[in-house]
């Protein structure tokens, strides 16, 4: 399996924890990343379409050159670039206006055949969840995680869950269930985590934060663990500061999706950058330490 790597903004920047763990990730797996180095933000769902549009159709004209679809570990880069993708492949009017006026002067031209799949879809549908299974040489029996999507994995349904693809609406549970972890089902999973409004509204985004984190730490969860750079960089590195706003202590650990699949392939937490988080991991390293076998 090959890929136009599109890791993110956040996992390079805010996150720079996220994108080696990734990586180590994808090479135990055998998945191989070609990285779009050349390419821009895909707007992260708060540009216009008349400025992200342009920008993303760019990218997917790239990976349709390379003759690969694209991979990428962020929701929220998987739903604008999805979005931007569904309305330049079902309209070809349009391709063709955004074709003659913004990518003709580089020489790129988008015909609309790029898939774009996240990370999670990747691991569910074309690497297999039994194959994934079958890796496993630390399965995550003692750790209780709290699935979070966030806004963009899951919406709009008609282009991110068309028909015959309804899997992906439990596909991180199933996912976590294949690590051997038990799930734990909380009402917020789907959504968001309030970073999209941290600028204008700190308050409610906060109280956000704290809703999510708070639900799973009440139900029983370990970890949360999201497949969003963005709802990570929310729910990690805000958390301390929602905890304070709502008056409770929260001290839950936030895992990006690939570092939860690490842990389970036998990584350590060093080596899956845990120690760069800046809610304490250590319950997740004390319930998915490797089981050592009696009288070793």
């Amino acid at each position: 399996m090959k890929y136009a790597f599109y890791p993110g903004c956040v996992a390079r920047g805010g996150c720079p924890e996220l994108y080696p763990a990734s990586i180590k990730v994808a090479e135990k797996l055998g998945i191989e990343l070609v990285e779009m180095k050349d390419v821009g933000c895909t707007g992260a769902g708060v540009l216009s379409r008349e400025v992200s549009d342009p920008i993303n159709a760019r990218t997917l004209a790239k990976a349709e050159a390379m003759g690969l679809p694209i991979m990428t570990i962020c929701s929220t880069c998987q739903g604008c670039l999805m979005q931007a993708n569904h309305r330049l492949t079902t309209d070809a009017d349009y391709r063709k206006k955004i074709n003659r006026e913004y990518l003709a002067e580089e020489g790129l031209e988008y015909k609309g055949t790029t898939d774009v799949k996240h990370f999670l879809w990747v691991l569910e549908e074309d690497f297999g969840l039994e194959e994934l299974q079958k890796m496993v040489v630390n399965p995550l029996e003692e750790l209780k995680v709290a699935p979070f999507y966030g806004c963009y994995l899951r919406r709009p349904p008609d282009v991110v869950v068309p028909k015959g693809k309804e899997s992906r609406k439990t596909a991180l549970e199933s996912t976590i269930a294949a690590l051997g972890g038990e799930v734990v089902k909380t009402k917020g999973k789907g959504k968001c985590c309030g970073f999209p409004i941290l600028i204008p509204n700190e308050t409610n985004s906060l109280e956000m934060c704290g809703n999510h984190t708070l639900e799973a730490k009440d139900k029983g969860a370990d970890t949360i663990v999201t497949p969003c750079p963005l709802c990570h960089l929310e729910l990690d590195g805000n958390q301390s500061r929602a905890a304070a706003q709502k008056g409770k202590k929260i001290d839950l650990p936030v895992l990006h999706l690939p570092q939860l699949v690490g842990l389970a392939l036998g990584f350590t937490p060093k080596e899956m950058e845990m120690q760069r988080h800046l809610v304490s991991t250590d319950v997740v390293e004390a319930k998915s330490r490797p089981k050592t076998k009696a009288g070793a």
